[in-house]
């Protein structure tokens, strides 16, 4: 007996296509698009360079490195009366987060 609604029962799929065809797809795309109109198609690969380029650039990791460990605030200096371990008693003394990773960049 056949099945009587729209829908086909299978194992296989029939809306979902393979791999190879939906990249066949992009590409004729593509090639139409470029074909037709060049200077959107190539407007719209840089726009979506600028908004990718943040995301895979070293430097945004780099940055934001730099952007934690400087202070939001500018130190004022402070007369340590001896009950203050965290300051430190001379601007050039090493106290704080180390650096040394900044140097080695």
């Amino acid at each position: 007996m056949r099945h009587q609604s729209g829908y086909h029962i299978s194992h296989e799929h029939s809306l979902i296509s393979t791999t190879q065809d939906n990249m066949a797809g992009i590409g004729a795309f593509l090639k139409n698009a470029w074909n037709k109109e060049p200077v959107i198609l190539v407007s719209c690969a840089i726009g979506l360079t600028g908004v990718a380029l943040p995301f895979i650039s070293p430097l945004t990791k780099y940055t934001g490195m730099i952007n934690s460990a400087v202070p939001y605030n500018y130190p004022v200096p402070v007369r340590d009366d001896g009950s203050m371990p965290d300051v430190p008693a001379h601007p050039c003394e090493p106290k704080g987060n180390n650096l040394e990773w900044l140097k080695k960049l």
